[in-house]
Formats: C-alpha cells, structure tokens, sequence
C-alpha cells in the first residue's frame, strides 16, 4: 500500500499514532518562531536563532511543570520517553497499516516542544521507505533515539541505560496498542505484523540489554523516574514492583 499524503490510516489509532503532514521546506526556524517549530535535527543539535531557550530545555521545563518535579534528571527522562513513544507510534503503525513508513529524518520533522499529541509533530515532506525493521531501527533508533540520548545524557545528566530502557518501552507501548486495536478490529494480520517487527526490534543490539517481552508484555530492567514525580509511582514494565526508596540514582542505568 502506497503512504496516502495525510498518512490518514493512522487517525483511527489515537492521537498518539496521528502524524501531521505540511508540506514545505525543512529550513531553519526557531523556537521564537511560532509558526515554523524547530526540526528536531535542530533540537538535537540545539540551533537557534537568537537568544531564546532552545527546544529541548523548553521541552524538559514543560514536563517539568506538569508533572510538578523540580528534578531536571526526572523530567528529562520522561520527555524523551514520551517523544519516543510519539516516534515509535507513527512509525510502527505505518510500518503495519502501510508496509512502508515515511522518512522520519530529523530534519524533514519539526516539533513543537510546548504541544501534546498530535499537534507536536508535523512531517515537511513525504517520502516512503520500506516498512522493515531494518529501516525502523535506522529512521528512529539511529536517526532519532541515539542523538537525542547523546544530548540528554550530556545535559541533564540521564544514564544510557535508563534512556535506551525507555526507548524500548515506549516500543513495546505502541506496539500494545497496535494489538489491541488490532483484535478489537479483526485485523489478526496487523497484530501480527506488529509483534513481528517489535520482536525483531527489540532484538537490536541497542535494545536487547533494555528488557524481556513475553508476548505483549514487556518488562525492562530500569526505571524511568517516574515514581519520583510528586504522586507518581512505578509503570507497569518497571524493574521495580514498589517504588525505591534508595538512593537519588536508583535505577538509573
């Protein structure tokens, strides 16, 4: 199946699957720029325009204050999860619904860090790869998950560990989702296609230290955090079964 221009096979999905497309060039803008979001090429690599907050200090102070947590470490943690898992959505379910997915390339997506799904992300141009894991691990894996985790790890201090558990995570999230919305639909094809290709994904090397998936449940061997936001506790694949009451490091790496 061809990628049809507004990738509309995904909006049955949930918002979090959604992917905005504007066609338009993937030039410079800022965060200062309302209208034009930075690329996450620029996020990554912290390009802006002028003296303002780049995109990814924005976006941790947003989950900072959301979530309430004064640690930037925390909230670190979980903005990359959730742009992970915004990633790994789109991709994923295009990967199953298409046999193709778009080329997610830092700098043909732009990402609004102030906004929720699915209004963070938008695709500048459309361009299809083949829907393999091969390509999936190369599109978000290397061309996203491992800049981004560079960053984080330099900046807030996050452990490559903690950072590539939520990674797979958010993986084997999407692709929970994907199954259930396949069998409430009848689509026993794309459930399968979903664990195929988040099976094979998990077994990349960046991935296969992260965890264990026994069907559509996965647990990893880290935490991200998130029992130390205010009211927070563990996630239902966490390390932990209560939350730590160890040091500020725990579960880290």
């Amino acid at each position: 199946m061809d990628l049809d221009p507004a990738l509309a096979a995904l909006r049955p999905l949930g918002g979090f699957f959604v992917l905005r497309t504007c066609p338009g060039p993937a030039g410079s803008a800022g965060v200062s720029d309302p209208g034009r979001p930075p690329t996450l090429a620029q996020t990554y690599e912290r390009v802006t325009p002028d003296a303002s907050p780049d995109a990814l200090a924005v976006r941790v102070a947003t989950v900072a204050d959301r979530l309430r947590t004064a640690e930037p470490r925390v909230a670190a943690s979980l903005a990359q999860q959730g742009l992970a898992a915004r990633l790994w959505s789109a991709a994923l379910g295009c990967a199953v619904l298409y046999d193709a997915v778009p080329d997610l390339g830092p700098r043909l997506l732009r990402w609004d860090p102030r906004a929720a799904a699915p209004d963070d992300l938008y695709l500048t141009e459309l361009h299809p790869l083949p829907g393999d894991a091969a390509t999936l691990a190369a599109t978000v894996l290397q061309g996203h998950l491992q800049p981004l985790g560079d960053t984080l790890s330099a900046r807030f201090g996050c452990a490559p560990g903690l950072l590539w558990g939520n990674a797979a995570s958010a993986l084997a999230g999407a692709a929970g989702q994907l199954d259930r919305w396949a069998r409430v639909h009848g689509r026993t094809d794309v459930a399968a296609r979903a664990g195929a290709l988040t099976d094979e994904l998990l077994a990349h090397p960046l991935l296969r230290p992260t965890g264990t998936r026994d069907g559509t449940a996965f647990r990893r061997r880290s935490c991200c955090l998130y029992y130390r936001v205010p009211g927070g506790g563990v996630c239902g694949d966490c390390c932990f079964t209560r939350p730590p009451r160890s040091s500020p490091g725990a579960a880290s790496g």
